[in-house]
């Protein structure tokens, strides 16, 4: 393929944003090479600015669970945009999502519309400490919710040791009210609130892991949290926003049949435009600004474009077959590759919850961080560059999850199985 053009592109973006991203990992730094730039998406294709096609499996990391440019979300947007982009004065929109929201899923009473993950974690961490009044937070070696000070930290030099900065700019005094554990480790947690559960705010936790590959829990490890979490009461707060509406229409939490005590959501819930959500039972949402203390506020929270493609998207999903369709579109595309490397004998460890799954370059199950960073990074990076020379384009790191949308059909997998084949017979 030709990427003349994406190069010139990069090159020129190099010179006003900072490595030519707005966000690092778009930068190919996990696979080498120059990342390619997109002119327009149709289904389930994007075309690149030197005309080359790709399957995406990428999907904007995850809204787009029913293509790109969805008419009915398109037309929902383009109607809302005619009335006005942004009043910063209510609307009858926030309403009705609000209301789908609550509706499907299922420990949600009220909701919070904000615009991002990072701002929906981090105002449900502050309502979570203004709500118990304690202040330390626990989180999981290896989930990621965006880039909140309090949370961008490393594990200590043991179990219960107090979190260290993993970014430069990031105060340790803000790291020492985060404990850190590991994925799939009952006991570790166990340990953690014995030593500290009457000071623990809150346990925030993506409950099926997509930022470190998707990675599945054991039977019996999220149960556990949350008997321990109400033990010692402490809140346990899911970080859905990938997981949210790709797991199950109800999320993770419907999967598993676990129901936490707040959740954050983003990504599918704003159907491609910038929206996400925190909600809780009305008792801990009543703790919000304006009708409680903690407070938080936003000028673009939402907006009628956001919140019109956001309720486009959810009543779109609820149609006979449509989640369906994404899910079994990507477990025809994970057994496609995991046939192709066995017959070359190359060691995989798949994961798959719904439309969200990863194909790990590892011998063995991946259960937490630790073992996620033993795959074998460079051989990801040498299938990914032959899948996109195959017209696949797939997350440019190991550790992120590949998507599926509705408009993944018989034409999208036969052609990605086909690049998986000749990809890894060239590795």
């Amino acid at each position: 393929m030709d990427h003349t053009q994406s190069s010139r592109m990069f090159t020129e973006a190099r010179e006003v944003l900072v490595g030519g991203v707005n966000s690092p990992v778009r930068a190919f730094k996990g696979v080498g090479g120059d990342p390619v730039f997109v002119r327009s998406g149709s289904g389930a294709w994007i075309t690149d600015v030197d005309g080359n096609r790709y399957v995406d499996y990428v999907l904007s990391w995850g809204p787009l669970i029913l293509g790109h440019a969805y008419p009915a979300v398109v037309e929902a947007v383009c109607v809302a945009m005619r009335a006005g982009s942004s009043f910063g004065i209510p609307t009858e929109a926030e309403t009705l999502l609000a209301r789908k929201i609550i509706q499907l899923v299922p420990s949600i009473e009220k909701v919070r519309l904000v615009n991002s993950g990072t701002e929906a974690a981090m105002s449900a961490i502050r309502l979570a400490r203004g709500f118990t009044g304690r202040d330390l937070v626990v989180k999981i070696e290896g989930c990621y919710h965006g880039h909140m000070d309090g949370l961008l930290v490393n594990a200590g030099s043991g179990l219960t040791t107090l979190g260290t900065p993993t970014s430069p700019g990031i105060p340790a005094g803000y790291a020492a009210c985060t404990l850190t554990m590991p994925y799939n480790d009952l006991a570790a947690a166990e340990e953690i609130f014995a030593a500290h559960g009457e000071n623990i705010a809150c346990l925030v936790i993506e409950p099926l892991p997509g930022n470190m590959g998707v990675i599945l829990p054991e039977p019996g490890y999220l149960e556990g949290l949350r008997a321990l979490t109400s033990k010692y009461g402490a809140m346990l707060v899911f970080d859905e926003v990938m997981s949210g509406f790709r797991a199950a229409l109800g999320g993770a939490q419907a999967h598993f049949g676990i129901q936490p005590d707040m959740t954050i959501l983003g990504k599918v819930v704003g159907g491609g435009m910038p929206l996400a959500a925190y909600g809780a039972s009305a008792e801990v949402m009543h703790h919000l600004s304006p009708e409680g203390p903690v407070y938080q506020a936003g000028t673009l929270s939402g907006n009628p474009l956001a919140t019109a493609a956001g309720l486009a998207t959810l009543e779109a999903l609820e149609q006979p077959g449509v989640f369906e369709r994404a899910a079994e579109a990507l477990r025809q595309v994970s057994k496609g590759i995991a046939a192709a490397a066995r017959e070359k004998g190359f060691p995989i460890y798949q994961a798959q919850v719904g439309s969200m799954a990863c194909t790990f370059f590892h011998e063995g199950p991946v259960r937490n961080y630790a073992e996620a960073t033993q795959s074998d990074t460079a051989r990801y990076a040498k299938f990914f560059h032959a899948m996109l020379e195959g017209g696949v384009y797939l997350a440019p790191s190991q550790f992120e999850a590949a998507f599926a949308s509705s408009a993944h059909g018989p034409e999208e997998i036969g052609h990605t199985i086909e690049a998986a084949r000749k990809a890894i017979a060239a590795l």
